[in-house]
């Protein structure tokens, strides 16, 4: 009985508080930053090309005009004659058979409709999906928790650390007990109830906030602030009207970003060490320490250089016109987007080398201590 009510009744009691505090933070009133009285997007698909943008070199210019029928809102089912740009932001190169997405605002009988964009939400679900459905048929069982971990670290991300941050809460320690609750979850659905999983989740929430911390101490080093950051005139509206706390979204990004490659990196150095501690009971806590270190020493590389180049490749397009204008050296290496992306990854790497010692001494003392006891 004592084993049911711990294994099922307990969860289902924290899952149901947890959904219960998701609705609470997401009862929000938000201000109207745009008027977007009787606008709405809706689905559609293209019927006919009425005027083409067509170049003989394949280019488009200027804007098409076709006909759709409206698969959703107030016009669904009519048939309308609109406009689509040739813009790489916005509009789309319209064929028929094309689904689309059409920004439309109607006001009685009057309608003002033009295309948006191509309809990709069916192509975003079904790559998420197979993706999924992959994980799981090759990962088998752990594949299926891994799965539940990214839908419930996807859950934490919108509905929990965007509204608290919107809420006005600082964004570092929202993301830092977001971090903390995906760190928990991922980590008890993948290596359950044991002492290799709290010292996977010790190892990986240090090695976090040491992240977090070189970040800070770069950025009071440098002069990088969170003001810096390429979009500030827009989230200073935010500021504004809402009093979010701007600053704080790049530290905060930066310890999402690094979560996963730490997590990754606790998780199997706490595995390893644990089989190790299984086949050679007769190792003391330094060897055991030793051969952890081992380990983590052979991970810490590749790891790395995950994070670096995942951060070198937001970058690619400013490091390509930094090329291409053969800007001097003094003015890429001092710009403000360069020392963010280098804070970015250098922070990010920092946590994943420092997270392998403490992994590794959490995983000696607790791992050997089950041992003796």
């Amino acid at each position: 009985m004592l084993r049911k009510i711990r294994t099922f009744i307990i969860p289902a009691v924290m899952l149901a508080i947890f959904f219960i505090f998701i609705v609470m933070i997401n009862r929000v009133t938000k201000t109207e930053l745009v008027s977007r009285s009787g606008q709405t997007f809706e689905k559609a698909v293209v019927k006919e090309v009425l005027v083409d943008n067509l170049q003989a070199d394949g280019s488009r210019v200027g804007q098409q005009t076709v006909t759709v029928e409206m698969l959703t809102g107030v016009r669904k089912g009519e048939t309308l004659e609109v406009t689509s740009s040739s813009g790489y932001l916005f509009g789309a190169g319209c064929t028929p058979g094309m689904h689309v997405i059409v920004m439309q605002s109607v006001a009685g009988e009057t309608t003002i409709a033009s295309v948006y964009t191509q309809d990709r939400e069916w192509v975003i679900y079904l790559f998420a999906g197979l993706y999924l459905l992959l994980l799981c048929v090759i990962g088998g069982k752990q594949g299926i928790r891994g799965s539940l971990g990214l839908i419930f670290t996807f859950i934490s991300v919108i509905f929990i650390y965007i509204p608290l941050i919107y809420r006005g809460f600082s964004p570092f320690w929202v993301a830092v007990f977001v971090c903390v609750i995906t760190t928990v979850i991922t980590m008890y659905l993948i290596g359950g109830a044991g002492r290799k999983t709290v010292c996977a989740i010790g190892g990986t929430v240090a090695g976090v906030l040491c992240a977090g911390v070189t970040a800070i101490l770069f950025s009071k080093a440098s002069g990088i602030s969170g003001y810096n950051v390429s979009d500030i005139e827009t989230l200073l509206t935010l500021w504004n009207t809402e009093g979010i706390q701007v600053g704080g979204l790049l530290f905060s990004g930066l310890l999402i970003s690094a979560l996963g490659a730490t997590m990754d990196v606790a998780m199997s150095v706490s595995s390893a060490m644990e089989e190790i501690i299984q086949q050679n009971p007769a190792l003391t806590r330094k060897q055991l320490w030793l051969a952890g270190m081992r380990v983590g020493r052979d991970m810490m590389g590749t790891d790395s250089n995950t994070l670096i180049l995942a951060f070198a490749g937001t970058s690619s397009s400013t490091l390509l016109l930094d090329y291409a204008y053969d800007l001097p050296y003094q003015q890429i290496i001092n710009s403000n987007n360069i020392g963010i992306a280098i804070m970015q990854g250098l922070s990010g790497s920092f946590g994943i080398v420092l997270s392998v010692p403490l992994t590794v001494t959490l995983c000696a003392w607790m791992l050997k201590k089950r041992k003796e006891g």
